[in-house]
């Protein structure tokens, strides 16, 4: 009866056993042996089938294995890292090498058409670094500092004078100033000879095209520490160059019959004006008139904004630009203002005006001063979406420079 009972339940074990990799043969040794234990003795051998011997080893093999990896591993487990449990590369796993894969090489898909490699993720890209423009407190108070340094060694008198030329008052006072950069320096030595006093590299500068150009000009060459061109440089990481020169310029001609200036009013970011002079050059302006509220000229931020070729464009400043306005215009300037509210554009002032214009550009907050629009002969716009209200001052700049290059080119 107890048979009977207990048979549907051994078929349905057997049955899932069998499933998830457990034999039948191993479920009969374990009840056989329950009744040994249960009658006190022990199960007579009787002779196994060839498919319960295949169960059998197949169950003992799956038992065995842990062991002999274990025994395999015998004397490694001190090791903090074996060969053994290395995670494999990507290019590992079919026995490739790395180079080959999507290359035509071994294994790859894109053997026969010779594709581009294929990227399973995205290559780690550095964030780009930016040289961040030391402000006018900080280069004063660097300046300060090594000015007290009395070591006549360590801080020289000569180098004194250098850096107080990173200063506003130490270019007034001097009337020189510092010229940064292997564009910058390339430009001086080469245009402007005269006024270069002397160029300072860094210990193992390596740019030996300009060393020779340097001393082709016949310009004096010192060499500083990287400790030294820190402090004289007005930048978080030098370039390892700097020219040290005098302060000059050219005046515009205001006599020519045809001319196109810049009025400047009250710019006051280094960078924006250095822009402004390299779009006049660009566009064959012949000269800019900076208003007082203007950032210095020969400011390193501008020197180096304008890539050294500020002093190609002739320019005065420090100008009351109202005075100028009416000597201007006796001189047969026409006096252009741009205002976000004018009616019209460069191109459609009568040309007949156009032979001698100068246009004003003023504060990058502020626009230009309001007065001085009042006083220009002509107002006009330039054309752009409603959904922006102006332009940044070197951008209008540009646009304003192009039109007018064009008039001048048409009036030819």
């Amino acid at each position: 009866m107890s048979e009977e009972i207990n048979q549907p339940k051994r078929t349905l074990k057997t049955a899932l056993n069998r499933k998830f990799g457990v034999s039948e043969v191993q479920d009969r040794e374990r009840r056989g042996r329950r009744d040994d234990d249960a009658r006190g003795g022990r199960k007579p051998f009787r002779a196994r089938g060839e498919s319960e011997q295949r169960e059998d080893r197949r169950f003992r093999d799956r038992e065995d294995r842990p062991s002999r990896d274990r025994e395999g591993r015998e004397g490694r487990e001190d090791r903090p890292w074996n060969r053994d449990r290395r995670p494999r590369r990507f290019d590992d796993r079919r026995g490739g090498d790395r180079s080959s894969f999507g290359r035509g090489g071994r294994g790859g898909r894109g053997a026969d058409r010779g594709a581009a490699p294929v990227y399973r993720q995205r290559p780690e890209q550095k964030e780009a670094v930016f040289d961040e423009n030391l402000d006018e407190q900080a280069l004063e108070a660097r300046s300060a500092q090594v000015e007290a340094i009395e070591d006549p060694v360590s801080n020289p008198p000569w180098f004194k004078k250098l850096i107080a030329l990173t200063t506003e008052k130490g270019r007034e006072r001097e009337g020189h100033f510092l010229g940064e950069g292997v564009h910058v320096v390339d430009e001086l030595v080469s245009h402007h000879r005269e006024i270069v006093i002397a160029v300072y590299v860094v210990e193992g500068f390596s740019d030996e095209n300009l060393i020779e150009k340097i001393n082709e000009a016949e310009v004096n060459l010192h060499v500083l520490t990287e400790e030294q061109m820190k402090r004289l440089s007005s930048t978080v990481t030098t370039q390892g160059i700097i020219a040290h020169c005098r302060c000059a310029s050219n005046k515009p001609n205001y006599e020519q019959s045809r001319s196109v200036l810049t009025l400047v009013d009250a710019v006051q970011d280094p960078g924006n004006l250095g822009t402004l002079f390299r779009t006049s050059l660009g566009f064959g302006s012949n000269g800019m008139v900076l208003g007082r509220g203007t950032v210095n000229p020969f400011n390193p931020k501008v020197v180096r904004g304008s890539s050294g070729t500020f002093l190609r464009v002739p320019f005065e400043y420090d100008v009351d630009l109202v005075e100028h306005i009416n000597f201007l215009r006796s001189k047969g300037y026409t006096i252009i203002a741009s205002d976000l509210h004018a009616r019209q554009s460069l191109g459609e002032i009568p040309a007949r005006k156009l032979r001698k214009m100068a246009f004003l550009v003023g504060n990058e907050g502020a626009g230009t001063n309001q007065y001085l629009i009042e006083l220009a002969d002509e107002t006009v716009k330039i054309p752009m979406s409603s959904e922006l209200e102006s332009l940044n001052v070197a951008v209008a700049h540009g646009i304003l420079s192009y039109e007018a290059a064009k008039i001048q080119e048409e009036l030819k």
